[in-house]
Formats: C-alpha cells, sequence, structure tokens
C-alpha cells in the first residue's frame, strides 16, 4: 500500500466545484487500488474537517471564502508552511504528493522532500511565475485534458515530458435505456448544475430564454468556499434570480446537491448546458452528463468540442446565447440527431474511472526521473 497526498486549499467534500470533484475521484481511485489518501487543505475556521484523510494545515488559515490573494498574503514567509508540509509528509510516510494548483495546490513552493515524488496536476495555464515555478520543481506535470495540453504547447512550454491524466468520475457509467431517453427527450426539463461564477455565463443565458420557450428549466446554482472577488457569487445568484424571475413558469433555481447526486439529477434531463463564456479546461458536470447518455449543449470553445465530441450540438461563442437556445431547440425535435448523440455519450467518459487515472499517474510518476535538486522559493 502507498499513501499518496493531493494539496487543495479549498478542498473540503460535496465543495461545488469540478477540481474538488476531481480529487474525491483520484481518492477513490487511490482505495480501489489498495492504496491510501490524503488530503491537504489549509485551517478554516468553524470549518473543521470531516474525515480523518483530510489534514488542514495549521500553518494556514484562511478565511471563507477564499481568495487568491489571501493566499498569497498568508505565505509571504512560506517557511512555516513548508516546514509542516515536510513533517506531514514524512510522519504519513507518503510516497507520491500531487499538488492541485500552482498556488491554490502550494505547487509553487517546490515542498516535497527529494526522495518523495512531486505531481503537479495542471487544471489552468497560468500566466505568471508562480506556475514556472510549479513546473520546475514537479517531476511529473500532468494536464486533465487535451485542450490544456495543446494550450501549453502553444504557450511556448516544453511538454514533451507531460502526462495528460484525464479527470475521473466519482460515479459508473450508466446511461439511461433508449425507451425511457426518448421520454426525456420529448418531456424533460433541461437541467444544469454549477457553482455562482460569472464565467458560467448562466444569466447571460437565462436573459436570452426565447418567449417561445415553454420546456422547464432547473438549475442548480451554488456557493463554493472560494471566489476571486468578494461578493462575486452574490453578485451571480442575483443576476440569475433576477432572469429567473421573468419567465416564473418555465425557470426554476435549485439548492446545491451532493457530489454523488449530480448524475441521477442529470439523468433525468432532456440535455444539459454548458454556456460558459470562457473556456472550460475539463468540465466534469458536462462529463457527468455523458456517463448518463444525457447529451450536452454549449458554445464550441476549451475542452468541451474535445469532451463531448458528437453527444451534442456545439455552437461559435460569437453567435451567441440566443443562437445556442435556437441551436437546442432544432436538436431536442430532431429525433435521429438526439438519439445519435445520446447513443455516443457515455463513450466518451468510458474509460474515465477512478482506479485508471490513479494507476496512470503511479506509472508515469514512477518513470519520471526524479529531480535531484529542486529550486524552493521560500
Amino acid at each position: 500500500m502507498s499513501v499518496i497526498a493531493f494539496c487543495l486549499l479549498t478542498y473540503a467534500p460535496d465543495e461545488p466545484a469540478g477540481i474538488e470533484r476531481s480529487v474525491a475521484a483520484l481518492m477513490e481511485g487511490c482505495r480501489r487500488l489498495g492504496h491510501r489518501p490524503l488530503v491537504l487543505t489549509a485551517t478554516i475556521p468553524g470549518h473543521p474537517a470531516k474525515s480523518p484523510d483530510i489534514i488542514p494545515l495549521r500553518s494556514l488559515v484562511l478565511p471563507r471564502p477564499i481568495m487568491g490573494k489571501h493566499i498569497r498574503e498568508a505565505l509571504d514567509h512560506p517557511a512555516p508552511v513548508v516546514t509542516e508540509l515536510h513533517r506531514i509528509l514524512r510522519e504519513r510516510e507518503v510516497e507520491m504528493v500531487c499538488w492541485i494548483d500552482a498556488l491554490w495546490g502550494l505547487g509553487y513552493l517546490g515542498a516535497a522532500p527529494d526522495d518523495i515524488r512531486s505531481v503537479l496536476m495542471v487544471h489552468k495555464i497560468r500566466k505568471d511565475d508562480l506556475f514556472h515555478d510549479a513546473i520546475a520543481t514537479a517531476d511529473l506535470v500532468c494536464p486533465i485534458s487535451d485542450y490544456l495540453l495543446h494550450e501549453a504547447t502553444a504557450a511556448g512550454l516544453d511538454t514533451r515530458t507531460w502526462h495528460l491524466i484525464p479527470n475521473a468520475l466519482l460515479s459508473p457509467v450508466r446511461p439511461v435505456p433508449a425507451p425511457e431517453r426518448e421520454l426525456l427527450r420529448r418531456r424533460a426539463p433541461v437541467r444544469i448544475v454549477s457553482r455562482a461564477e460569472p464565467y458560467k455565463g448562466l444569466a447571460e443565458l437565462l436573459q436570452a430564454l426565447p418567449d417561445t420557450w415553454t420546456r422547464p428549466v432547473e438549475i442548480v446554482l451554488a456557493e463554493a468556499g472560494f471566489e476571486y472577488w468578494q461578493g462575486m457569487q452574490s453578485d451571480v445568484i442575483d443576476a440569475c434570480q433576477r432572469a429567473a424571475r421573468a419567465r416564473p413558469e418555465v425557470v426554476r433555481l435549485l439548492p446545491a446537491m451532493p457530489w454523488r447526486a449530480v448524475p441521477d439529477f442529470l439523468a433525468g434531463a432532456c440535455t444539459t448546458v454548458i454556456s460558459s463564456y470562457e473556456p472550460e479546461t475539463f468540465c466534469n458536470t458536462a462529463a457527468e452528463a455523458l456517463s448518463v447518455g444525457t447529451p450536452v449543449a454549449g458554445f464550441s470553445l476549451g475542452n468541451l468540442p474535445y469532451l463531448i465530441g458528437a453527444a451534442g450540438p456545439l455552437v461559435p461563442l460569437q453567435h451567441g446565447y440566443r443562437a445556442l437556445w435556437d441551436q437546442l431547440a432544432h436538436f431536442l425535435d430532431d429525433p435521429h440527431h438526439y438519439h445519435a448523440a445520446a447513443r455516443v455519450a457515455p463513450e466518451r467518459v468510458r474509460n474515465n474511472r477512478p482506479e485508471q487515472a490513479v494507476a496512470a499517474l503511479l506509472a508515469h510518476g514512477q518513470e519520471a526521473p526524479n529531480a535531484a535538486v529542486r529550486t524552493h522559493t521560500r
């Protein structure tokens, strides 16, 4: 049995965010393969750890919701954090540590002892020195999507030794049977699951809802334990509520739900919509919809074209939200196109299993040369 640690300061069970779900899936993969996972997080006053596998860092106390500036301010003098990380990794006999982000996952600190494998998981191509420091101090760099791998190469980064490890699914692939899927095509609501982030484009999507649209639209809208500026999530929720009030007979906003409830919720939808106007670097919600055979509609940017393929309609972002609704209406009215998309959907993510992701992580980690000297930024 190996002990594998994952570092993400915002991690908490059922946190409504894709990166947190991806870590949970890796932890599940570790357990299935007989390894023990640990997660290193920040200490959040009033929010104690809910599992013995979650270890809050006593040297890093952050408010909730966490913002990037809070992390930077707390790490003006990072020596105590590095010392605590070393101690935990040694005491727990960790063999591999995965930094989930350069900043939010402390990858830039280069805090792994030299005999412990250090992995940087790339969920976003950052344009700062922290990202380059994190790459330089890792033994292995693993982007989570083809899109990110191509973006990194286009940005001039040397990706020849990087290894793609797509996000895994917490729940198994279980597509809805074809007869039930036809009933969903005819009568089921559009269902969307998202955290309250402006770039998800949810208010814009609702504002563009055609007057002729009568099918229910149900949106699970949740606040996460982090945001990019103060009040960001409240502003998004307020904008979505205003837009929903304009069409109360159609639109319902729903509260957050547990991670493992999301696939079943999406299984009861005719489609889901990814309305983000900035590129999704993986898109866990789309993958969860595909796993139950629910087609995905959205804009043709970021990882969506790589992920969904022919499993739903995509429109160019410049065509706008009204075009997205129009395309979705045509798609739902075309049973041949719809069922072809539904059939291919589960095949798009059938290999995104937790144990497969962890097996690849361990295999690539063993092959990667261990850095003899790491460049520390402390």
